[in-house]
């Protein structure tokens, strides 16, 4: 289950995303999310996803 607050979110999906996956697709299907979720929630909270650099800003 994904945290629920924005920023604490940003921070446990950057994580993985650094340490454990090399693309936001790899952890969504590794974790049984939905991309399109991640996505929305993190962008309503001003961030969104760098591809280049694999994680939200």
């Amino acid at each position: 289950m994904l945290p629920k607050d924005p920023e604490i979110l940003f921070g446990f999906i950057n994580m993985k995303l650094r340490d454990f996956y090399h693309s936001l697709e790899e952890l969504c299907e590794d974790l049984n999310v939905e991309r399109q979720d991640i996505m929305d929630r993190l962008g309503e909270a001003g961030y969104h996803y760098n591809k280049e650099k694999n994680r939200f800003e």
